[in-house]
């Protein structure tokens, strides 16, 4: 039995394997590119180690596709043979891990909470609770999970990160600012510490800043994964876009945000897709651009494993013409919206389905049926995660469609159609159209921090003591 760097018991007598493991998790919080090396070193060290096992096996399930999945399955039954072995806390990731990996993902978060709250220094656990709340769109929990270790871990920039983001998702700016600062003045590659400020100034609308902000500190995300890499370049593009310097985004797509993608992985994919939507609800010609994407989507079809990701897909195949391939989802959807867990299922059918068939509608002009299935799903489009700039581009969507309607009723109240094959009212919509472009018919309500929350954010910014 030995420990890591953060004083936490880990069974294993490999001294190697304990290095690894510090790397693995300084790899991960920082979105590292590195992480197979050292997950691999560790293996080397000690095959049996079943933390080692069950950090490998989150992170293939992170990589969210099928190919890898079988691998992050093989690792997690090796670590489970170990249960009887192990500490506690190990014993507690470990079946955390499975649950995930079993669709159970309340399971999940309860167990990681259970590890913050008895060993608050094992930050990992804190950056599983906050993905699972991050694709449910639960922000107020995302918060939560990482304040609640906070004072335990001071001298930590990762969580200051952790802290920035939860806070800027509840809709508290200037604390989350100053929380990403906080960081970066600890560490100034923290590319997630970036990212959270990135939120900041495109919510409050300080472009200029923005841009200047993110360039000035791109050079530290070479040693990114492509992920947060590509992410991070998306949100410079972001900014750009809002300045309607068009040349500029096809420019930093072909570079970096598809550029530098890897070309099979999902998030950098879904990247990629919500780049060429935005371009196009201003008015870009983005070229073959979505027939160069599309022909890697093959393998998505039948995935679902994120309704957000699916979203993207479904949109990208109709863009390119897909037809056939966009009919083949949808059913494959429907199936797999059946099948799920009762955690996930009504996610799924309620919401991701509906916002799915509008999307394939409105790749292809069907502004009515599109604008149906948006009234239907977009008051609850939280459910299937993202952040809210991610979800913005949705309402969008809905805000064009609902121009083009209107535009197009004017243009058949001069060629009247028989009623029967006329646009249908949806009976069972009482509500108005939403005007907002940000969220919808969905009220924003900012998580209720309590004033002593607030001050206790304000007393650590103030004070420098902590620092090492």
């Amino acid at each position: 039995m030995l420990q890591d760097t953060y004083g936490l018991s880990v069974t294993t007598d490999s001294l190697l394997a304990i290095e690894s493991i510090d790397r693995f998790t300084q790899q991960a919080l920082s979105y590292g590119n590195q992480i197979p090396f050292y997950l691999f070193q560790g293996h080397a060290a000690d095959r049996e180690c079943a933390l080692l096992h069950a950090y490998t096996a989150a992170y293939y399930l992170t990589q969210e596709e099928t190919r890898v999945r079988q691998q992050a399955i093989h690792h997690l039954h090796l670590a489970q043979q170990q249960l009887d072995q192990v500490t506690d806390r190990e014993r507690w990731t470990i079946q955390a891990i499975a649950a995930w990996a079993a669709g159970k993902i309340q399971q999940a978060i309860a167990l990681h909470r259970h590890i913050v709250e008895h060993y608050p220094q094992d930050l990992l656990a804190v950056q599983q609770a906050q993905y699972h709340y991050f694709y449910q769109g639960d922000t107020q929990q995302l918060l939560q999970v990482a304040e609640q270790v906070l004072l335990a871990n001071l001298d930590n920039h990762y969580l200051y990160g952790m802290v920035a983001f939860g806070l800027e998702q509840c809709h508290h700016l200037s604390e989350a600012e100053e929380m990403a600062h906080r960081a970066i003045a600890i560490n100034r590659n923290d590319p997630w510490a970036h990212h959270a400020i990135a939120h900041v100034l495109e919510t409050q609308g300080r472009i200029d800043e923005g841009i200047r902000w993110m360039e000035q500190h791109a050079d530290t995300w070479e040693h990114c994964n492509s992920m947060l890499y590509t992410h991070n370049w998306w949100h410079i593009a972001l900014f750009y876009l809002t300045k309607g310097a068009f040349q500029t985004v096809l420019q930093l797509y072909d570079r970096h945000v598809w550029g530098r993608a890897r070309k099979d992985s999902p998030k950098d994919q879904v990247g990629a897709i919500a780049t060429l939507i935005r371009l196009e609800l201003q008015g870009v010609d983005v070229g073959a651009r979505w027939q160069d994407l599309s022909g890697y989507l093959r393998p998505r079809l039948h995935e679902h494993l994120l309704p957000f990701q699916d979203l993207h897909y479904v949109y990208a195949l109709a863009r390119s013409g897909q037809t056939e391939q966009v009919t083949e989802m949808l059913h494959s959807m429907h199936l797999h919206g059946q099948r799920l867990h009762p955690d996930l299922r009504k996610t799924w059918v309620e919401v991701a389905i509906p916002l799915a068939e509008g999307l394939a509608a409105y790749a292809i002009g069907q502004w009515f049926k599109a604008i149906a299935q948006f009234d239907a799903a977009l008051p609850r489009i939280h459910q299937v995660g993202g952040s809210h700039t991610q979800r913005n581009m949705f309402h969008q969507l809905y805000q064009t469609a609902l121009r083009k309607k209107h535009y197009q009723h004017i243009v058949i109240s001069f060629f009247p159609r028989s009623p029967k094959r006329g646009p249908q009212a949806n009976p069972k919509s009482n509500q108005p159209p939403m005007t907002s472009s940000l969220e919808g018919a969905r009220p924003v309500t900012p998580y209720a921090q309590s004033a002593a929350k607030l001050a206790m954010y304000r007393k650590i910014l103030r004070s420098g003591k902590h620092l090492v």
